[in-house]
């Protein structure tokens, strides 16, 4: 078959564009919507969690410990989702479009069977949270919400997985238009609910999963469209190893560094009861200040690897190379600009989340003053990542990951409850400890990496 006959004109300048075009134009055309639709998300995120302080701080400490349980879960999708989009964007680039069908259809099977297990825990989300350590206070004001946030996750296996198709054909305008639906809908039931209604928590995960079955619609819609190489088709679902296999080793270390670092986060936050739940609120709220330079970050490391993975595909090794270096550019000066706005403003920030809590307003400071200076490396560990997932080295992604949370943070915590004085302020010196060591075990790791794909490569 004829590559005019299975892939559209779009599809066919855009292969052209990643493939030979000036890399600055690429990453900025493919990243930019992922890194805005990313910032987006978190802002509204974060509002969400403004709305809770509304309610009430335990509201705040109830999300911020169940959304760590939820993205335990979530990892199982994530970590697919990543397999997925790079191996689709290595057989894109390649020109292997038979291949791009067939990993399309199947990972969307793939996603089904995860779905189930995940929708069956519902009857017992009680005994779920206190095998997870969830304090019982908390288990009685958030075990509705969470029982709805699994049903939020099963949708979110087939969503994650849609966005990352889109992803890898480079469909990111489409990305972030769809996502403006998801969060306008969001924020407007949310609202309705909390402000209007005067309801709990379980009513902003209720706007959440109105909002993710639009976008499933959207995504099916747009999946189910005859004659597309990036459509589901039954037929095209294939379990053989040569369609299959290479998605599953790229994604389950995937896979498995999201879930070990989501509940290395858990731990973490168990560990910070010691010092009350508002700390746990506090960590929440600082960790989603955080987020508005992360998930900038994140949106390009995103958009990045499936620029590096699709031009590997095609032979492409030094372009690769290349995309990863602006990468590394764009992350460090994101890091930079952003840790200093956030620092400047961070008063009337913290008196958004604490309302006229001043006690968790100043718990606030303390915790995030010392997580924000890890802005810069946690953009030199984000571009790291793109380089890794890129290249397939998604083992190694799980080792830094590991490293993070369980020798960088947890014994780091342990040590500083056990043998100082320093009080709630530990959590947040841990934060800043682990995302700057990480930082710099990238920075090493990514040295060596290079070395390695140059000699490989003869370049």
């Amino acid at each position: 078959m004829s590559e005019d006959k299975v892939l559209s004109e779009r599809d066919k300048q855009f292969r052209e564009f990643v493939l030979g075009g000036n890399m600055w134009k690429v990453v900025y055309t493919v990243c930019l919507p992922l890194a805005a639709y990313a910032g987006l998300l978190h802002i509204f995120k974060i509002i969400d969690t403004m709305i809770a302080a509304h309610i009430g701080t335990d509201a705040v400490s109830s999300i911020a410990y169940i959304s760590q349980i939820s993205f335990v879960i979530s990892a199982i999708g994530g970590g697919l989702a990543i397999g997925a989009g790079m191996k689709i964007s290595e057989a894109y680039g390649a020109g292997n479009y038979d291949l791009v069908r067939k990993r399309v259809s199947s990972v969307l099977f793939l996603c089904l069977i995860i779905s189930i297990p995940v929708i069956l825990v519902i009857p017992f989300t009680p005994q779920f949270l206190r095998l997870n350590g969830t304090p019982e206070e908390l288990i009685e004001a958030s075990g509705q919400y969470f029982s709805v946030e699994l049903i939020n996750i099963a949708v979110n296996f087939f969503n994650t997985v849609y966005i990352a198709v889109e992803r890898s054909r480079g469909n990111t305008k489409l990305i972030m238009w769809i996502n403006l639906i998801y969060l306008a809908i969001k924020s407007l039931l949310t609202a309705l609910f909390v402000y209007v209604m005067n309801g709990t928590v379980v009513m902003i995960a209720a706007a959440t999963l109105v909002a993710n079955l639009a976008m499933l619609v959207i995504g099916a819609v747009n999946l189910l469209k005859k004659g597309s190489i990036f459509g589901f088709s039954p037929k095209h679902i294939s379990l053989r190893k040569a369609v299959i296999l290479p998605v599953i080793n790229t994604s389950y270390p995937a896979v498995t560094e999201k879930a070990a670092f989501a509940y290395g986060k858990l731990i973490v936050n168990k560990m910070s009861t010691g010092y009350g739940n508002s700390v746990v609120g506090a960590l929440g709220v600082s960790n989603n200040l955080g987020g508005i330079t992360t998930q900038l970050q994140n949106g390009f490391q995103e958009g990045g690897a499936s620029v590096i993975s699709q031009n590997i595909g095609a032979g492409n090794t030094s372009r690769a190379l290349d995309a990863f270096r602006k990468i590394l550019i764009i992350n460090i000066l994101l890091g930079v600009v952003f840790m200093s706005l956030t620092l400047l403003f961070l008063d009337p920030l913290s008196g958004l989340f604490a309302g006229q809590d001043e006690e968790f307003r100043l718990l606030i400071k303390d915790v995030y003053g010392y997580e924000a200076l890890g802005a810069v490396t946690l953009g030199i560990n984000a571009a790291v990542m793109a380089l890794l997932y890129g290249f397939g080295y998604t083992k190694l992604t799980l080792l830094l990951n590991i490293l993070r949370v369980f020798v960088f943070r947890i014994p780091v915590l342990w040590f500083l409850q056990n043998y100082t004085d320093i009080g709630s302020e530990s959590v947040g010196i841990v934060m800043m400890v682990s995302n700057v060591s990480v930082g710099i075990c990238s920075a090493i790791a990514a040295v060596f990496v290079i070395r390695h794909i140059k000699t490989k490569f003869e370049l």
